[in-house]
């Protein structure tokens, strides 16, 4: 693997290295490479990617917290259809990053909304409600940058509201209640400096992807393999690089009003099965040319599905057609590599049709 500029092996401890990737780094001095030219439609290999270090967990009612920290990084805001960069501005310090799961199940927790304070001493140095984020090796989490009054112990108050998705089976009845949980960060120049930077030459800007971060003390945001969902898998079809993965229940599970089949659809990245939430599905069902389904499918997180987009229809049969309308793209930013992919700077997402085998 080639790489431009001072490539050195560092052993860090502490900080979150590529699983299955090399270890060499180059060090932050380098600077930001600019964003590829040339990018496909879709996702593509980034020019750089950054480390973090783990400042802290906690738990508070039904969530566990993770707040992680790295570098600044530039990043693309998603508003409806619009998609816009931020780049990196002169007092940022940190990225700060956050996750919420579940404790009892692993399973991250998407559309809870989060808001960070930073205290220092007892005074507020900065707040904002962080961005949910999509990144290749971190996969969906919270994030945004953050200037700091220099070095020294910080507390974060992460503070998530009522999770609004649907929720079902052992899910149903919890993540209804806002929470706080604090965390205190002790922030340096010498620890930030310690974090990996690597910088990519030949891959970037080529179909592709980094792989996952290597996370102990954090459960990915991977969506279930396809041989794990529950019910019989219809099949699945790609729509600029989402992959919508159909799978069709003999019932609703618990929390899902109706009767007849459950249609689930399950939405993860082309490479790494990263789960991609916030966004709006419809789906239509035709069988012999007469309509059997048409309409949305609901943000629903469960247990054994995972976060999905369903609705009950009235039966799933060989031969039918389901077609996928996505009708708002996923409403998260993009870090670099995914911002040409689900919608980004894409004119929109295509419809896709699975013929049920």
């Amino acid at each position: 693997m080639k790489r431009r500029g001072l490539l050195r092996s560092l052993a860090l401890a502490g900080t979150l290295p590529l699983a299955g990737c090399s270890t060499l780094v180059e060090t932050r001095a380098a600077g930001v490479p600019p964003v590829p030219e040339n990018r496909p439609d879709g996702i593509y290999h980034p020019s750089h990617v950054e480390g973090m270090k783990m400042a802290g967990t906690a738990s508070s009612g039904d969530y566990a917290f993770g707040l992680f920290y790295s570098y600044p990084h530039r990043f693309w805001n998603v508003n409806g259809d619009s998609v816009s960069l931020t780049e990196i501005e002169e007092d940022d310090a940190v990225h700060l990053m956050a996750s919420v799961w579940d404790p009892e199940t692993g399973t991250v927790l998407p559309d809870t909304g989060l808001s960070l304070e930073i205290y220092r001493d007892g005074s507020l140095v900065s707040q904002e409600a962080i961005y949910p984020m999509l990144s290749q090796p971190m996969g969906f989490h919270y994030g945004a940058n953050f200037g700091l009054e220099g070095e020294g112990t910080y507390d974060v108050r992460l503070s998530v509201g009522a999770m609004s998705t649907r929720r079902t089976g052992a899910f149903a009845g919890r993540f209804g209640d806002p929470t706080t949980a604090e965390i205190p960060f002790e922030y340096s120049e010498a620890a930030k400096n310690e974090i990996s930077f690597e910088v990519f030459d030949e891959e970037a800007a080529t179909p592709g992807a980094v792989d996952p971060m290597s996370m102990d003390a954090l459960p990915n945001a991977f969506a279930p393999l396809e041989s794990d969902l529950p019910g019989r898998v219809l099949g699945s079809a790609m729509s600029n690089d989402a992959k919508l993965v159909a799978t069709a229940l003999e019932t609703p599970p618990e929390g899902v009003e109706g009767d007849g089949p459950y249609l689930a659809v399950s939405a993860r990245t082309r490479y790494n099965r990263m789960v991609i939430p916030a966004m709006a599905l419809s789906g239509t069902l035709t069988r012999d040319g007469e309509t059997v389904y048409d309409g949305e499918l609901a943000r629903t997180l469960d247990p054994d599905l995972g976060y999905h987009y369903g609705a009950v229809v009235d039966g799933v049969e060989s031969g039918d057609e389901l077609t996928l309308s996505v009708t708002v793209q996923p409403q998260t930013a993009r870090h670099e590599g995914y911002e040409t992919a689900f919608g980004g700077l894409m004119d929109g997402m295509p419809d896709v049709t699975i013929s049920v085998a």
